[in-house]
């Protein structure tokens, strides 16, 4: 078999990726028939279809699936290379960083990261792009699309990492809400008013579904989004509570007529985010920077993010 021609190995990952010739040409800022040219050539190379049609889609081989974390892998090693330098210069740097971090991490970090750039860094840019279901499984292949995840702890999520802030968990509901005028508010409480949840991918639990889970509880859940981050919006002006952040609940609250309650001791529910990079990326200089300014950015946020919380706290039951 004749050595594959490395020019082949970015079609190669985006044809595997997107399962569509069509859409992996847009992608890729190339011709239809040039892509399609390089679907044929790979396939001769591989003696392999690859992809094979499945009613109006394609799936993907069982030899192309077993080349999905090899081609990743490569193309994650080619990209570190040509972007590694004795040195990092960001006042001068016109670099642009992928970031892959939940709706919640994103609407966090971007305000106080922002600010560093402008005045260390001008010309370089940040793109936050969403972590899926594969990111919160921490798949080291996700690493050849970004150079840093931020993300929750206790996910078993690959890579160096390093923990960023705490958060926990407190109940958001409108300001109109009838549930607010109960002096006493326990778990069971909230199990019998209508719940909004935010969904991160199949089998992921948070720490809020764990809180009820480990007392034995179910919510009543009538509304479901992906993330947090619309919740608190989504709540207002409804009968419908949420768990969310106490740094999200108290960003939303600055325009939205909603309530955060708090968890008493003994129902408390954390959440620690952390940013995680290959390990390959730990001594590049800008991976070194990158981190560090994150970090930088993450290490005011509560002060940033202060919640005006319901006096009316959230507490475990006396039977539980």
């Amino acid at each position: 078999m004749k050595n594959l021609d490395l020019n082949l190995l970015p079609q190669l990952q985006v044809l595997l990726e997107l399962r569509n010739v069509s859409r992996a040409a847009e992608r890729l800022g190339l011709s239809q028939p040039a892509t399609s040219a390089a679907m044929a050539r790979l396939r001769r190379h591989f003696d392999d279809e690859l992809l094979v049609r499945n009613g109006r889609t394609y799936d993907l081989t069982p030899f192309a699936q077993a080349l999905v974390p090899l081609v990743d892998e490569a193309m994650l090693h080619i990209q570190r290379a040509t972007r590694v330098r004795s040195g990092f210069d960001a006042a001068t740097s016109e670099r642009e960083f992928v970031i892959a971090a939940s709706d919640y991490a994103a609407a966090l970090i971007v305000g106080p990261l922002r600010r560093i750039l402008q005045e260390e860094a001008p010309n370089v840019s940040v793109d936050f792009v969403p972590t899926g279901a594969s990111g919160m499984q921490g798949q080291m292949a996700e690493f050849s699309r970004m150079d840093l995840m931020v993300g929750p702890t206790g996910y078993q999520m690959q890579g160096a990492s390093k923990q960023l802030f705490r958060d926990s968990f407190v109940a958001v509901a409108g300001a109109g809400n009838p549930l607010l005028q109960q002096p006493r508010l326990t778990l069971e409480a909230l199990t019998e008013v209508p719940h909004a949840v935010g969904y991160f991918g199949e089998g992921i639990s948070t720490p809020s579904d764990k809180l009820f889970e480990s007392r034995g509880l179910q919510r009543r859940v009538a509304a479901v989004v992906a993330g947090f981050l619309s919740l608190p919006l989504l709540v207002e002006g409804t009968d419908l509570v949420a768990l969310v952040p106490r740094m999200l609940a108290a960003r939303a609250q600055r325009g939205a007529d909603i309530v955060v309650l708090e968890f008493s001791e003994g129902a408390e529910a954390s959440l620690v985010e952390a940013m995680y990079w290959h390990p390959s990326q730990t001594e590049d200089p800008a991976g070194v920077w990158l981190r560090s300014v994150v970090q930088r950015a993450c290490f005011r946020l509560h002060e940033l993010f202060p919640a005006t919380v319901h006096p009316v706290a959230i507490s475990v039951a006396d039977t539980v």
